[in-house]
């Protein structure tokens, strides 16, 4: 009962019209008014941004801000993910009955999301890990990896929520909502893919890097409202750390995962 009225209340308010709103009142003027209060609200460490509140045009402006150049650094072991996000560790674990994996008891298909046989398949039996990005975090994405983007192509068109209840009680956010999927050849041969998720109605994922050759810590997009990113990995292709722990905070830049 509770997941159907969700659903309800969530797909009366996701339309075109209410998303145009929201874009036009976070990106609007007057919103920069409201930078402070919210910084305050969510505990934003003011001290690592890369410039004043005052400096900043917008709410959405700061809400895509970008850190100060040593606050973040970056593993540089080259057999090291580091995370490419700050963010909540969702959710990891392996990729079950061939190719699903589960959050939240939703389970969810590796073809829905992918939506790609071949691509899907890739994965079969490997791992995966969901990285969930609150109001509160930075919103640039990082590369995790050195490697080679072999392709990169955009699914999905309404973003619902990714947060508790958007996981509890949607209807499959990870696998439905609008999201922009980057597969990234590393090593040599291994791919991982690399999936960013839109989220809060606003199908805004930008990419400030449109080159094949990623570096790893290096700016690659940045989304506009909370959301989050899924990766995965092929079967035997990497091992998680001890810090990879359901619902622990990692920075950006902070080791996750080895290569086997």
């Amino acid at each position: 009962m509770k997941e159907k009225l969700y659903q309800s209340l969530i797909e009366l308010s996701n339309g075109k019209t209410s998303s145009k709103i929201l874009q036009l009142a976070v990106q609007s003027v007057v919103s920069k008014k409201l930078i402070r209060n919210y910084s305050n609200l969510y505990d934003i460490n003011l001290e690592e941004v890369s410039k004043s509140t005052e400096q900043f045009s917008s709410l959405h402006d700061f809400f895509t801000r970008q850190l100060k150049e040593d606050a973040r650094p970056i593993d540089q072991q080259p057999n090291i993910f580091s995370s490419p996000v700050d963010a909540k560790i969702e959710a990891f674990g392996e990729i079950v009955d061939g190719m699903t994996f589960t959050v939240k008891n939703k389970p969810y298909s590796l073809m829905d999301l992918l939506g790609n046989e071949t691509q899907a398949k890739r994965y079969e039996n490997g791992q995966y890990i969901v990285f969930y990005l609150s109001p509160a975090d930075y919103h640039r994405i990082h590369s995790p990896i050195d490697g080679q983007v072999k392709r990169q192509y955009v699914l999905g068109r309404k973003s619902y929520p990714v947060n508790q209840m958007g996981l509890t009680f949607g209807k499959k956010p990870l696998s439905h909502n609008y999201r922009m999927i980057s597969e990234i050849e590393y090593n040599g041969e291994q791919t991982t893919a690399f999936i960013k998720v839109g989220a809060t109605f606003v199908n805004s994922i930008e990419l400030t890097n449109v080159t094949k050759t990623w570096q790893k810590g290096e700016e690659v997009g940045y989304f506009t409202f909370g959301s989050t990113v899924v990766m995965l990995f092929e079967e035997n292709a990497v091992q998680f750390n001890e810090r990879v722990v359901q619902g622990t905070m990692i920075k950006m830049g902070e080791a996750f995962a080895t290569m086997l």
